[in-house]
């Protein structure tokens, strides 16, 4: 068991009458990640000190600090503006068609669908949906699902609305047992908790950077096995093209591609301002470690299942859930007046269906717990 940190918000611009539980929305930034940002400008600011390094060197180090991330090798890396972008190249680079099938769970995130329902409509196939598990996690439900006709499994490794668990481990051994693909959308998880892609073996992995990795909006990332590396790009790019370095070269044009999954990145991923925020988030997240991170966490839901409760209301228990995410049930729906008091008590959490879902990160503290199951206890009766 990896030891808790202590509470790190020094680290982080967040007023102290804020309790600030909602991560899985959108995460506030480390001072030195709005550092890299502010040097960041400077560059664009002096174009005659930009030259081809720059393209390629920074987002090169991004990429290894998410191959460690992630417990994979850097060639398997790609950058992607965000996670329908990402389903997109899975979806490209993997064939459905006609009495094949995907099966995805209920209330998946938008982003994780509409790609697969763009490529039935064109290949055919269909859609299999597993219905919400009233009890346990998701892992029996959607291997329950898996059969001979099943091309894909699209699975997070907890439910975005309250954090429910799915075991990827399990679900791509089940996949790969009918010769289907995993698809895995991580955002949810990758940089709260540990992720060892040799252990899960996705097809795709896809996250955004913006939530629990700590870093800016409209920056994300892709890990994909060696076994797609030579697809499709859904971009015809020249930055992904083989001698692309050499910029007095640009004009003998090539089909080659550069090694690895580095074909896939979008256009203009060396972003000049987003790279230096994004690596320095994921420099933070690997010193810190996600397993410390993870350890940090579990008590933090862990207060809010057991105070929950003893309210009456209807937290998902530890054993269906991650450590980083948790989702609060009222017995008769959301109440009326719920989301005007926690915001008159500065405590800051999501609605998503019909739970309230609470991320807390490691700026957080029992002090921030204890606002916010006060603020259940006023309305709950």
């Amino acid at each position: 068991m990896a030891e808790p940190l202590a509470p790190q918000r020094h680290l982080f611009d967040i007023p102290d009458d804020v309790a600030y539980l909602n991560c899985a929305y959108f995460s506030p930034k480390p001072y030195v990640v709005l550092e890299a940002g502010r040097r960041a400008l400077t560059i664009q600011s002096h174009p005659w000190e930009v030259e081809p390094r720059h393209f390629f060197e920074p987002p090169e180090t991004l990429r290894r600090e998410f191959a460690t991330l992630v417990g994979g090798d850097v060639d398997g890396v790609a950058f992607v503006p965000s996670v329908s972008y990402g389903v997109g190249i899975a979806a490209r680079n993997i064939d459905v068609g006609p009495g094949r099938s995907i099966v995805v769970a209920d209330e998946q995130f938008p982003s994780d669908l509409y790609p697969w329902r763009t490529e039935i409509a064109q290949q055919g196939g269909s859609i299999v949906t597993v219905e919400h598990p009233g009890t346990g996690d998701w892992t029996d439900p959607i291997i329950d699902a898996i059969d001979d006709s099943t091309a894909v499994v699209v699975a997070p490794a907890c439910h975005w609305t309250d954090g429910k668990a799915f075991d990827l481990i399990a679900i791509g051994a089940a996949a790969r047992d009918v010769g289907a693909a995993l698809v895995v959308d991580a955002s949810q998880s990758v940089g709260a908790v540990p992720f060892d892609v040799g252990a899960v073996d996705p097809d795709f992995l896809v996250s955004v950077g913006y939530k629990w990795q700590l870093g800016p909006y409209g920056y994300g990332y892709m890990w994909i096995a060696p076994r797609h590396r030579s697809g499709t790009p859904i971009e015809d790019t020249w930055i992904g093209r083989k001698g692309a370095e050499d910029f007095s070269r640009l004009v003998d044009y090539t089909d080659e591609y550069r090694p690895g999954a580095r074909r896939f990145d979008v256009g203009e991923y060396s972003n000049f301002g987003l790279v230096p925020m994004a690596t320095a988030a994921l420099q933070f997240i690997n010193e810190l470690t996600p397993a410390r991170i993870a350890a940090t966490l579990k008590p933090l839901t862990s207060a809010i299942e057991h105070g929950a409760r003893d309210l009456g209301l209807d937290p998902v228990p530890a054993a269906d859930r991650l450590p980083n995410l948790i989702g609060v049930r009222f017995p008769s729906g959301i109440p009326e007046g719920l989301r005007d008091r926690l915001a008159a008590d500065r405590v800051y959490v999501s609605v998503r269906g019909d739970a309230v879902r609470v991320a807390p990160n490691v700026y957080n503290t029992m002090e921030d717990i204890e606002r916010l199951l006060r603020a259940f206890a006023s309305v709950a009766g």
